[in-house]
């Protein structure tokens, strides 16, 4: 092989020796299926010309497809930690979209999932409701969908992982009238998210099953953003006989609770106490610490994940909904009320 020649490749070998690319690669890889003479033939050729391994373009991994109501705050990282523990496990990439339906170019997410169908695992739409006309076309695409903390009914034959809801808005609720609290005001979601929903009806039972009439005036209507705790909490607070609790249906409306009673001049929990629902991560360097309702983001995730792979690979799943608990977690935004 001189200085100046090109390595040749299987294909140019083989033509030359008069064989198959097949027969060259026995040679190269050292098999023993090759007569005696077309071996040395092969490598003669290969000691004058050289060998020039072609690159394999390397397969592209699996997409699991992961999409959005919309991206902001410690939600949905907790959401993609979960989702990637199950990928990383099954060597999986992840792909990751918002559905903001006022804004056109957020839309293209279902057109990138039909184009990477070939390499894509499914979807998982989180705390979305993809309506109809998507729901089509995944399904005539023969792509998985699973839905993760639905917000509305998933409907019959389309998988779902949510979490004890109502349970945790019993659990707040039931906690605050422990402590001694009557008046109890609460901060839903907005009216079309079902959690949200299932959480003030488990506000409405423990308030039943305690004989406390409910008020409908302690009863406010949120955003599950911080902005609507803080607009719902500062009228609560301004009633004639206000609350001396609130149960914010989320986290970040627990964090608008608290700008409004700073705004107010109120103390947490001296005077106010406040139970959220979620437990994020940030809420426990508020000061207070939230008292919150533990919604195992990450483990539903998780089993979101596990629901797609086994539809992708076509197995049946032992159930199509699954409701993973929540649990109470005190820590230092309630006390027993003043008055």
């Amino acid at each position: 092989m001189t200085a100046e020649s090109t390595p040749l490749t299987l294909a140019q070998l083989a033509e030359l020796a008069g064989v198959s690319t097949a027969t060259v690669s026995k040679v190269v890889n050292g098999r023993a299926e090759v007569s005696p003479e077309t071996r040395a033939a092969v490598e003669a050729l290969i000691r004058r010309h050289g060998y020039r391994r072609q690159r394999r373009r390397p397969a592209p991994a699996a997409v699991v497809e992961v999409v959005f109501h919309a991206l902001e705050g410690d939600y949905p990282v907790e959401i993609i930690k979960g989702v990637e523990e199950v990928a990383r496990e099954h060597q999986l990439t992840v792909s990751v979209s918002q559905l903001h339906r006022s804004d056109p170019a957020e839309q293209d997410w279902l057109e990138g999932v039909l184009r990477r169908r070939t390499t894509g695992v499914g979807v998982i739409a989180v705390f979305s409701s993809l309506d109809e006309t998507q729901r089509e076309r995944l399904a005539r695409r023969e792509i998985p969908l699973v839905l993760l903390d639905p917000a509305d009914d998933p409907g019959r034959g389309i998988p779902s992982v949510s979490a004890g809801n109502w349970n945790g808005g019993l659990a707040a609720t039931r906690h605050l009238l422990e402590l001694g609290h009557r008046r109890i005001g609460v901060i839903t979601g907005p009216g079309y998210a079902l959690p949200g929903r299932a959480r003030l009806d488990g506000y409405r039972t423990a308030l039943d099953m305690a004989g406390v009439p409910a008020d409908p005036d302690l009863v406010a209507c949120g955003s599950f953003l911080i902005e609507g705790g803080l607009a719902a909490a500062q009228r609560l607070l301004r009633l004639p006989d206000p609350p001396t609790a609130i149960f914010a249906t989320n986290d970040g409306q627990a964090i608008g609770v608290y700008h409004a009673a700073h705004r107010l001049g109120l103390r947490i929990p001296d005077d106010l106490s406040v139970v959220g629902f979620d437990d994020l991560p940030s809420v426990r360097w508020t000061l207070p610490p939230l008292t919150t309702i533990r919604q195992p983001l990450t483990a539903m995730a998780a089993a979101a994940t596990t629901m797609l792979l086994a539809l992708a690979h076509g197995e049946p799943l032992p159930q199509s909904r699954i409701e993973l608990a929540t649990e109470l977690v005190v820590r230092e935004s309630t006390a027993a009320p003043r008055r």
